[in-house]
């Protein structure tokens, strides 16, 4: 019976090179010269610590850019909230989103089975399972999720027949 996973995953060592490549470019930008704009990134959180509110926009901008180059939805990024820090400097704390949590798991089911699809969902974890008896059942359910807005990015793995 075909099947195939739907997960959301990124991987930390591309998001640790596009860290490198905004640490080079603020190096080389004009406008963050003298600054004191920080960045750094543990497990799934990363951390902008920086001067004021125009040059945190900045990075953010600048975040998501290179996080997209690098192949990740910048959806995976849960931007928290802003805080003033020592000074006038502010922080930021922005946790890399990984996993379907339990109520967008039951919104994508809801939606499979609204379509009418012959195909069943399984949640194994923070992953879920689609299981179909025709090829084109599964890929009818890929093209629908696709055109859904959901508030992280998904992935289709291990397409098997």
């Amino acid at each position: 019976m075909p099947t195939f996973d739907i997960v959301s995953k990124f991987d930390p060592s591309e998001v640790d090179n596009a860290i490198q490549n905004l640490k080079r470019e603020i190096s080389q930008r004009y406008d963050f010269k003298n600054s004191n704009s920080q960045i750094e990134f543990e497990k799934d959180q990363i951390t902008i610590i920086t001067d004021d509110d125009y040059k945190l926009t900045q990075l953010q901008e600048i975040l998501k850019v290179q996080i997209t180059k690098r192949g990740i939805d910048a959806k995976a990024l849960d931007m928290g909230k802003v805080e003033i820090s020592a000074g006038q400097s502010v922080r930021q704390s922005i946790s890399m989103i990984q996993g379907i949590n339990r109520e967008i798991s039951k919104d994508i089911i809801k939606i499979i089975k609204d379509s009418k699809i012959k195909v069943q969902v399984s949640i194994q974890g923070d992953e879920l399972r689609v299981s179909g008896k025709k090829r084109d059942d599964l890929q009818q359910t890929i093209t629908l999720l696709k055109t859904q807005n959901f508030d992280l990015p998904l992935q289709f793995i291990n397409f098997r027949d």
